[in-house]
């Protein structure tokens, strides 16, 4: 009987010690960190921005082709006299980014410039790794980056958006570096003025990402210096095949209107 009522002793006490080591999981919950994205443009002004147009200095405005209304960052020739004469334009973020997700919604609006180039018809474009707008020559048609190319539908055919151009730019696609200048995305074709929603995810010079309405349409890797430019040659000559890791954000106009809204940025 005492050994009996030793053995229940000793299992009572084995369950008390394994109750208390038991961890306590009812009320433990995973908490996700919100994350923190940043707007670049507040839909007011451009004081965070920096404008460079051919021919023209950078900071200069040049017939106030960029300017902020209703909310929107927009790319207008209302003091054009519908003519382009091949005025590149680009505004360009105050900051160098590296590792970053953007985000943005355009359209194309109005009526291309009438010497506008058939290929720019309802064509601008999100530019990344740009090089400083302050090097930039006058009559630089295009900053060294790499182009995120956005296309609006002509009202039939397809036309897809997010494709990739590379102004003095390689990447590498399917293991080998890619010297064509522009490449088709796999996205939809989008007619007309309605919103479309864009994010492009940079990883440094690894990997980028072109997104529409949510959906993966391009991805490459490897962003480097190559190819032909229209500025300082040799100086870029010389660099060719460096890995291109970082630099401004710009937007571009190219002779048709179209508007920006909602750009964020949230660094990784």
């Amino acid at each position: 009987m005492r050994n009996y009522s030793r053995l229940i002793y000793i299992i009572l006490v084995l369950l008390v010690v394994s109750c208390k080591e038991k961890p306590n999981t009812k009320d433990t919950k995973t908490v996700e960190v919100p994350e923190k994205w940043i707007s670049l443009f507040n839909g007011k002004d451009l004081n965070d921005w920096t404008v460079k147009i051919k021919g023209h200095p950078a900071g200069v405005n040049y017939k106030n082709t960029f300017v902020a209304k209703d909310g929107c960052l927009k790319v207008n020739y209302d003091e054009y006299d519908d003519t382009f004469n091949s005025t590149f334009g680009h505004i360009y973020y105050k900051k160098v980014f590296s590792n970053y997700k953007l985000r943005l919604q355009y359209r194309f609006t109005g009526k291309q410039l009438s010497d506008g180039a058939s290929w720019a018809t309802a064509n601008s474009g999100v530019m990344i790794h740009c090089e400083d707008p302050k090097n930039i020559g006058l009559d630089q048609n295009f900053p060294i980056s790499i182009e995120v190319q956005l296309l609006g539908g002509l009202g039939v055919g397809e036309r897809p958006t997010a494709n990739l151009c590379t102004p003095g730019t390689h990447v590498v696609l399917d293991n080998k570096i890619a010297t064509d200048h522009c490449f088709e995305s796999s996205s939809k074709t989008y007619h007309g003025d309605q919103w479309v929603n864009l994010e492009i995810e940079v990883r440094n010079d690894s990997i980028i990402k072109h997104l529409i309405n949510n959906e993966v349409v391009f991805t490459y890797t490897k962003p480097q210096i190559g190819g032909a430019v229209d500025y300082n040659e040799q100086f870029w000559k010389r660099k060719e095949g460096e890995p291109l890791k970082k630099g401004y954000i710009s937007l571009q106009s190219e002779s048709h209107p179209v508007e920006f809204k909602n750009i964020e940025l949230l660094e990784l």
